[in-house]
């Protein structure tokens, strides 16, 4: 067995010099540190079944050093799930071997990686989900040394102890070298395993290029039972070749042609090497919970409701009607209301506690296994997360987010914890939907919807108590709006969503009051955005628009309302825009909303003034007047 380990350890490393020279591009150095760890891996202990890569009970193995890439493929060659030609297509146009494993081209990979400092979370989310369906799936992680580095990696190690998840194996491939130098503990090998232990986790140091070592250690992190367990490989970057064995600047360089020719021979010439990867055995999980009917929470028009209870009484609702719903909350559920699914469902509610990065990216986990995730914690501490949301999509992953607490009327706590950025940073994220309810009905049949929606989900909910304005039995399709008020003699459109809907309406009987009929748009729906009865309301109402948003003036409401008219079809409409513009601090929600000039009152006073202004439609903004003295930023 030795024997055929070497020989196939050996193969890896050429094939992924091959497959980079290739390319003209590409990490074959990295990957040929992490040669000797993946030939014993996939030889001995990985349970995989490649024609059903989506089988329940499979391993799963999430390269989270994404770069090394080639010696996944180059094993993906090995167990004859890829052919020579198509591993020799590596980082073409169109080809499905990626720079970076992207299961968007390539169903044999679960997850996107590349980003760094993310596999491990996603890896707890995996084991998570395993062993809620009683899985006996094991999940190893590679990671590169210099990826450790990052805070979102102790994160996670921190919950899979916490967790107790004792089928999850972390494997640290520490060849010293990263891009620009020595990695931050270079080849100290006990400062890694102290760390691990640290957190609690069984860990051994291993020398990482010999075979029987290795073949040791994995034996012995399946052995172990109560905690995970990390494998820490000392091992050379380039390990095989004596050009670049160990030496630095050879990072993210593929080799010449006659470099390879010459590494090649030096590693004994090209192989033909395949190996049977043996297939897991059917677990027999006990019968799941039996679905119930769907019944969402009512309300009705003589209740004050706030949407981020609302947000929990849907989430309550759905995981009754849906066994694969979970929740995961970062120490806030008595605020997002995801408490509601833990009371009723504590086995699938995952408390990740302030560790927003490892909450995200463990949601990834889990969906990609199956699981209806919803994430929640207040908006504005999503934006630390974002490169999790980000590479959630490049996973084609399906996670649904929910962010409280949005914008300044929050009130006295301040602008800490004001979600300012969240629409504009859920907007940017690719296929995204990113949603904005003002009233309880509207909140829990949006829910409904994003249960079933494939792709990353943006919910952004009120903290304050609003009027219900929606009957219960009201339909709120996805890329949608609702018009709530309307006349022949509209002046202009305001458009709103969330708290300055309520707003608009306020302003809507205000002006009234003064013979002023103004059209009041709900853009519940800000992505996508529903381009036709915006482009309506233009045209009906002198091409003028007023869009009010609890958000900064950057990235929005507006924005999401200015695409309608970018394509040509229609003039540019007049747009007054009332949002955040300078740094908010603390006071009732009332006087932030005013001191933010997005308020009722300010709605009022845009309407009059584009009235008794006649401005050419597509005519840019007036620029806003600075009160004397005050300096120009």
């Amino acid at each position: 067995m030795a024997d055929v380990l070497a020989e196939l350890a050996a193969q890896l490393r050429v094939d992924s010099i091959r497959a980079t020279t290739a390319a003209g591009s590409g990490h074959p150095s990295s990957s040929m540190s992490a040669a000797d760890i993946v030939a014993v891996l996939f030889q001995k202990y990985l349970r995989f079944d490649f024609q059903h890569p989506r089988a329940p009970d499979n391993d799963r193995f999430v390269l989270s050093k994404g770069h090394a890439c080639p010696v996944l493929y180059a094993a993906f060659k090995a167990a004859g799930a890829i052919d020579d030609a198509e591993l020799l297509s590596l980082r073409q146009f169109g080809s499905r071997l990626e720079g970076h494993p992207n299961p968007h081209v390539l169903p044999l990979v679960d997850v996107a990686t590349g980003s760094l400092g993310q596999g491990l979370a996603i890896g707890v989310g995996m084991a998570l989900a395993s062993r809620l369906d009683q899985r006996r799936s094991r999940i190893y992680v590679m990671m590169g040394d210099s990826e450790t580095a990052e805070g979102s990696v102790w994160e996670a190690f921190d919950k899979a102890s916490h967790y107790r998840l004792d089928h999850l194996c972390a494997l640290i491939d520490m060849n010293r070298l990263g891009q620009t130098g020595e990695t931050e503990l270079g080849w100290n090998g006990e400062a890694y395993v102290a760390r691990a232990r640290a957190f609690g986790w069984h860990a051994l140091a291993v020398d990482g290029h010999d075979l029987n070592a290795i073949d040791r250690a994995l034996a012995e992190a399946v052995a172990t039972t109560g905690k995970p367990t990390c494998l820490v490989f000392k091992t050379e970057k380039g390990h095989g070749y004596s050009l670049i064995a160990n030496k630095g600047g050879w990072h993210g360089k593929a080799l010449s042609e006659d470099q390879a020719r010459d590494a090649i021979r030096e590693l004994g010439g090209e192989r033909h090497v395949r190996i049977e990867v043996k297939k897991p055995e059917a677990s027999r999980p006990e019968a799941q919970p039996t679905a119930a009917p769907l019944k969402l929470p009512r309300y009705t028009p003589d209740e004050k409701v706030a949407t981020r209870k609302v947000y929990g009484d849907a989430l309550r609702a759905l995981s009754d009607a849906h066994p694969d719903v979970v929740a995961l909350d970062a120490e806030v559920s008595n605020s997002t209301f995801s408490e509601e699914l833990r009371e009723a469902h504590p086995q699938r509610y995952f408390e990740m506690y302030i560790a927003e990065q490892n909450m995200v990216a463990t949601g990834v986990g889990m969906a990609v296994l199956g699981k209806r995730v919803f994430v929640s914690t207040f908006a504005a501490f999503l934006t630390r997360a974002y490169d999790q949301i980000r590479m959630a999509a490049v996973s084609n992953a399906t996670l649904h987010l929910c962010g409280s607490h949005a914008g300044v009327s929050i009130g006295e706590d301040g602008p800490s914890q004001m979600g300012l950025e969240d629409l504009a940073m859920m907007r940017a994220v690719c296929d995204s939907t990113v949603l904005y309810p003002s009233d309880a009905n509207q909140t829990a049949r949006l829910m409904a919807h994003l249960v079933d929606r494939p792709g990353v989900s943006y919910l952004r909910t009120t903290r304050a108590k609003t009027p219900v304005l929606y009957a219960a039995s009201e339909e709120f399709p996805i890329g949608g709006c609702k018009v709530l008020r309307r006349s022949d003699r509209d002046v202009a459109t305001v458009v709103a969503a969330g708290i300055t809907l309520h707003e608009a309406l306020d302003a809507h009987a205000r002006l009234q009051d003064q013979g002023i009929s103004v059209r009041v748009i709900d853009l519940y729906s800000v992505k996508p955005v529903d381009a036709k009865t915006l482009r309506q309301a233009a045209r009906e109402t002198q091409g003028r628009l007023v869009v009010v948003e609890d958000h900064w003036a950057e990235g929005g409401l507006v924005d999401a309302v200015l695409e309608a008219f970018t394509d040509g079809a229609e003039p540019l409409p007049t747009v007054k825009r009332l949002a955040v513009r300078k740094m908010p601090g603390s006071g009732k929600p009332e006087e932030l909303l005013n001191a933010a000039g997005i308020d009722a009152q300010h709605i009022v006073q845009a309407v009059l003034a584009m009235k008794d202004t006649s401005v050419p439609t597509g005519a840019p903004e007036a620029p806003r007047k600075r009160p004397p003295g005050k300096p120009a930023h």
